[in-house]
């Protein structure tokens, strides 16, 4: 990802954090040159000095095979904002786009069916809806076990994390000022979620 200095997460943790906020992603590989994509949830998980994403394909799903010993990426991003160049001190500007993304880069391997699949599912369950676990838990056993055996669990231990906060860290005091201020009004979550970010970086 194309990331000036400017742009860049200060560091991993706040990265992770975003992971971890917004974290319905696109995983991406590629079939013989052709790129694939799926759309998931994931826990983002710290283990000692690695990062670990974890999830889970629909067994059904081509790309639950495609990852198995291949590089993938992993795109986490949410709010985004068009910013008018309405915003700036001179006429002779044009509109641009403010964002956050991380784009997670590393191996995938599939978790056995069984034990490491029901573990996973119960961390997931707990961690989008704590109070579905007890309802899931009190399921048939047969019910659960047909429910795991159509998905293919997985962890990617990441060795590359890009972060990129287009914020216009580039414009003036002023300029930022205003962008914040348009920003914060509208009806529009994802641009009042905008403005809050840049607002933490004053």
């Amino acid at each position: 990802m194309y990331i000036p200095a400017f742009n860049k997460f200060p560091d991993q943790q706040e990265a992770v954090s975003f992971m971890q906020r917004y974290s319905f992603a696109t995983i991406i590989t590629a079939d013989h040159d052709v790129p694939v994509a799926t759309h998931l949830p994931f826990l983002i998980e710290q283990h000692d000095d690695k990062l670990v994403l974890l999830s889970h394909f629909a067994k059904a799903n081509p790309q639950a095979l495609a990852i198995i010993n291949k590089p993938v990426l992993v795109i986490f991003t949410e709010p985004h904002a068009y910013v008018s160049p309405s915003n700036y001190e001179k006429e002779t500007n044009v509109p641009t786009w403010n964002y956050l993304a991380v784009h997670a880069y590393g191996k995938a391997s599939l978790l056995a069916e069984g034990n490491e699949t029901a573990e996973l599912l119960a961390k997931m369950i707990n961690n989008y809806e704590a109070g579905y676990l007890q309802q899931w838990d009190n399921l048939p056993d047969d019910y659960k076990q047909k429910m795991m055996k159509g998905i293919v669990a997985f962890e990617i231990v990441v060795d590359d994390l890009q972060g990129k906060q287009k914020l216009s860290q580039n414009r003036s005091v002023l300029e930022r000022e205003n962008i914040i201020n348009t920003l914060s009004k509208s009806e529009d979550s994802a641009e009042s979620e905008i403005a809050k970010y840049m607002s933490k970086l004053k």
